[in-house]
């Protein structure tokens, strides 16, 4: 389905909240609620939505790294491993 196609008023919501569930549940494409003309809402599939979530988690860690880099703040590979092998046997003793 093209978003142009899942673009729908938010009375159709009203109307047909089951039937839009079950849409969206098999085609994984996401529906605009509209409410006097304008875009109001997004309603996403479940398992969608929790794949977007990861895939802005891992992006703000890729950003976080990025800057980390600029401000030089690194480490050799060595004393990476040795902080987290102290993390790891600090966690299990």
């Amino acid at each position: 389905m093209k978003y142009s196609e899942a673009i729908k008023p938010i009375s159709y919501l009203k109307a047909n909240a089951a039937k839009i569930l079950k849409e969206i549940s098999e085609n994984h494409t996401p529906m605009i609620i509209t409410q006097n003309g304008e875009a109001k809402a997004v309603i996403q599939d479940i398992k969608e939505y929790d794949e977007t979530q990861e895939s802005l988690a891992l992006l703000k860690i890729l950003a976080m790294g990025e800057e980390s880099v600029k401000q030089g703040k690194l480490l050799s590979i060595d004393k990476a491993f040795e902080k987290l092998d102290k993390l790891v046997y600090k966690n299990e003793g």
